[in-house]
């Protein structure tokens, strides 16, 4: 048998992945604006650094990606000081995710790029270590949210 299946496409592989961008945004706006900037626990980054982490891979690693650019991780570069600007910046990535993403051919998730200079992996392997990254941060702020006494969003509801 010589037939290829495919499990994901990648139009649903972005469609998991805005998903998850989607519930993230939703913890970010479940937070108290100082508590945002502030909380943490056991020596943790404060869920904003960690969102920072979060815009400074997504949107950047793809673009260079499909530009073929040896860029480097910059998670320095936006220095917000409000949640608004937290979420703005949030939905743009979203879009230069969304741009970027639809012009990376079927074929080249399989070619191998290095990533900031130093991962190098195939494509596919680099978008589902951002998926694994958001969700393992996104974790994080839920574990912040509970000890605040606020609910976070059901990880089930992308």
């Amino acid at each position: 048998m010589n037939a290829t299946a495919t499990v994901l496409n990648s139009q649903q592989l972005l469609i998991h992945w805005q998903g998850h961008r989607n519930l993230t945004r939703r913890v970010i706006e479940a937070f108290p604006e100082k508590d945002l900037f502030e909380f943490s626990i056991g020596g943790m980054r404060p869920f904003s650094k960690l969102t920072l982490e979060l815009l400074a891979i997504a949107g950047p690693a793809l673009k260079a990606i499909v530009d073929g650019s040896d860029n480097t991780f910059d998670e320095e570069a936006f220095q917000p000081t409000t949640k608004a600007e937290i979420l703005a910046k949030w939905d743009e990535q979203t879009e230069v995710i969304n741009e970027y993403f639809s012009q990376i051919s079927e074929e080249r998730f399989q070619e191998t790029f290095n990533l900031f200079g130093q991962y190098e992996f195939p494509v596919y392997q680099n978008i589902l270590y951002f998926v694994d990254n958001e969700i393992h941060h996104r974790g994080q702020g839920c574990v912040y949210l509970r000890a605040l006494g606020i609910e976070p969003p059901f990880f089930w509801e992308r």
